[in-house]
C-alpha cells in the first residue's frame, strides 16, 4: 500500500534536492539561495565497487578506502544514461536515506531537480519518472538536460560583460554554447534563453573513460600489465597528460630513435617524458609524478634483470608521449580508427543546425564544463582550432566554468532556489498519479499541455 504523502499537492514542500547524476561523480545537495560550493554540494562516487578483498563499497563509502588494486567497478549509467537503477537505488539509498546518510532526506517532504544526458531514449526517461514517483515518492520532481542548468549560471562574469538587471527571478542566459566533456561522452549543446536547441545538439562517443580505457592499453603493452587497475590508470591519467599545442613537434621531441634513423633524440623527450612512481597500497595509497631520471631508472631495470635487491626501490613506469596522445583523441578520433570529428569539428556542426543569425551570439558565449576540461592545454587547443574554422566576421570567446565539475549542479541550485521557477520545471506526485506518465514526458518535453 502506498505511503501517505504529507503535502497537499497544491504548493511543493520547502527542502530541494539538486542531483547531477554523472557516470563517474554524482553531485548532490540542497538548494540554497546563496550557495556554497565546498559545503553545500557533494562529489559522490556513482557507482559500486568490489576489492580484492571482496569487500563491496558504495557510492560515499569509497572516500575511506584505501585499497584500489584490482578494484572492480559496476556504474548505473553507460554512454551517459542511467540503465541500471538497480545499482543506482543502492547509491541513493546509502546517500539520501539510510540511517547516518550523508544528505539525509525524507522524499515525501522534498521536491528533487535531476538532471540527464541529451537525447536520452524515451523508454529510459519512462522508467526513471516511474522509479521516482512510484519506488521513492518525492513530492514533486523535474527532470531536465543537465546541459541547460549551466545557462543558469553567472556567464557573464565569465566574459567580462555587464551584469544583468536583477528582477527578483532566475533568468537564463539568452544564448550560451554549452560543451561538456565529461565521463561518458563529450556533447555540444547551444542553449537558447535555457533550452536545448534539439536539431543542433551533437554528441562525440569520448569522454574521461575512453581516454582512461586508451591509456590503460598503451601501458599495459609498454610497461606493466595494468588492465585491472582501472583506479589507478585514471589517476596516472589526471596527473600526467596534458593536451598538445603541436602534436607533431611533440612527437618529435619524445623519438625514442630507431634502426638506421638519423635523428637527434633526447633522454627526456624536451621536458615531456616523465617518471610515475606507483602506489603500493601498504606505506604509499598515492601515487605521484616526477622529472625522469634516466640513470635510476636503467638501475633498477638493471637490478631487477640480475635479480638483486629492490626493496626500498620506488616502482615507477617512465611516460612520453602518452601523455599527450591521449587526450588527442578528443580532438582527433581519426588516429585509432573512429569515423567522428573532433570537438572542433563537431562545435562547427552543431552551429549548422542553427539559423545564421544566432551564430555570432552564439561563438561569442561557449562555455566549457566537464571533467576532461582539467587536462592542461585543453582550452587553448580548443579556442586556437576554433578560430581556424569559425567565421572571421564573429567575435569568439571561450571560457571554462570556475568548477567545471560542480558548475551544472550549480546552475539547478540557483533554478530550484527561484521557488516560481521551480513550479514551473516541476510536477507534484498528485498530478503524475492523476495524468500518468505519458503526460509527464510531454511536460518534460516542454510540449504545450492544455
Amino acid at each position: 500500500m502506498p505511503r501517505k504523502t504529507h503535502s497537499d499537492g497544491s504548493s511543493l514542500p520547502e527542502p530541494t534536492l539538486v542531483i547531477d547524476n554523472g557516470a563517474f561523480t554524482m553531485k548532490a545537495g540542497f538548494a540554497t539561495t546563496s550557495p556554497d560550493l565546498d559545503k553545500d554540494c557533494h562529489v559522490i562516487q556513482n557507482c559500486i565497487a568490489r576489492g580484492r578483498d571482496k569487500r563491496v563499497w558504495v557510492g560515499a563509502q569509497l572516500d575511506n578506502c584505501k585499497d584500489f588494486g584490482e578494484m572492480a567497478f559496476r556504474r548505473p549509467v553507460e554512454k551517459g544514461h542511467l540503465v541500471n537503477w538497480e545499482v543506482e537505488k543502492e547509491i541513493w539509498d546509502n546517500t539520501f536515506f539510510d540511517k547516518g546518510a550523508k544528505l539525509k532526506c525524507d522524499p515525501q517532504d522534498t521536491n528533487l531537480v535531476l538532471t540527464e544526458a541529451p537525447n536520452a531514449p524515451q523508454a529510459l526517461q519512462t522508467n526513471c519518472d516511474q522509479i521516482i514517483f512510484e519506488e521513492f515518492e518525492f513530492a514533486s520532481y523535474g527532470r531536465c538536460v543537465g546541459s541547460s542548468l549551466n545557462a543558469y549560471n553567472d556567464v557573464s562574469a565569465l566574459f567580462g560583460d555587464p551584469l544583468r538587471s536583477s528582477t527578483g527571478t532566475t533568468v537564463p542566459v539568452e544564448c550560451l554554447l554549452l560543451i561538456d566533456s565529461g565521463f561518458s561522452h563529450t556533447t555540444v549543446t547551444p542553449l537558447f534563453r535555457g533550452r536545448p536547441v534539439q536539431q543542433a545538439i551533437r554528441r562525440l562517443d569520448i569522454g574521461g573513460k575512453f581516454l582512461t580505457n586508451y591509456l590503460k592499453e598503451l601501458v599495459s603493452i609498454r610497461h606493466y600489465n595494468m588492465m585491472e587497475e582501472t583506479h589507478l590508470i585514471n589517476e596516472v591519467k589526471e596527473a600526467v597528460c596534458f593536451v598538445s599545442k603541436d602534436f607533431e613537434k611533440d612527437l618529435e621531441k619524445t623519438w625514442k630513435g630507431g634502426v638506421g634513423d638519423q635523428r637527434k633524440t633526447s633522454v627526456n623527450g624536451g621536458g615531456a617524458v616523465v617518471d610515475y612512481v606507483l602506489p603500493d597500497y601498504n606505506k604509499h595509497t598515492d601515487g605521484f609524478m616526477r622529472p625522469h631520471d634516466s640513470s635510476l631508472a636503467s638501475k633498477v631495470k638493471k637490478l631487477g634483470a640480475l635479480g638483486g635487491a629492490t626493496e626500498g626501490v620506488e616502482d615507477s613506469m617512465t611516460l612520453g608521449n602518452e601523455r599527450f596522445c591521449v587526450p588527442e583523441l578528443l580532438f582527433s578520433p581519426g588516429d585509432i580508427g573512429m569515423k567522428q570529428a573532433g570537438i572542433s569539428e563537431t562545435v562547427m556542426q552543431s552551429m549548422s543546425g542553427l539559423p545564421p543569425g544566432l551564430w555570432p551570439a552564439m561563438l561569442a558565449n561557449i562555455l566549457v564544463v566537464g571533467g576532461n576540461v582539467h587536462l592542461p592545454g585543453f582550452l587553448e587547443r580548443l579556442e586556437a582550432e576554433l578560430r581556424q574554422l569559425a567565421p572571421a566576421e564573429c567575435v569568439l570567446r571561450i571560457a571554462s566554468a570556475p568548477d567545471p565539475i560542480k558548475s551544472t549542479w550549480l546552475g539547478g541550485c540557483r533554478l530550484a532556489s527561484d521557488r516560481t521557477a521551480l513550479k514551473s520545471l516541476a510536477v507534484t506526485r498528485q498530478e503524475y498519479q492523476e495524468h500518468g506518465s505519458a503526460w509527464l514526458a510531454k511536460r518534460f518535453a516542454g510540449v504545450d499541455i492544455k
